[in-house]
């Protein structure tokens, strides 16, 4: 079991209701990371376009989890 901080941004941030939030994860991979996000928060959901990164450093979905990281969603975002 590790601590890790969760922040969430856009329309991830809107689902959620929340910024951030700590919290205590088996989680093996960011991917189910965000699994575990999904089943705390009724609204959010896995947009295949969604972004993530890892103490400010973009990452994959499959890159480890570690204690104390702080892990960055981010929704898929129009351009135009």
């Amino acid at each position: 079991m590790m601590r890790v901080r969760v922040r969430y941004f856009a329309s991830f941030r809107e689902a959620t209701g929340i910024d951030d939030e700590w919290v205590d994860t088996d989680a093996k991979n960011l991917r189910a990371l965000f699994d575990e996000a999904m089943a705390r928060h009724a609204g959010l959901d896995h947009e295949p376009a969604a972004l993530v990164a890892v103490n400010d450093c973009m990452a994959d979905w499959d890159a480890r989890v570690g204690e104390g990281d702080e892990v960055l969603f981010f929704p898929p975002v129009a351009g135009g």
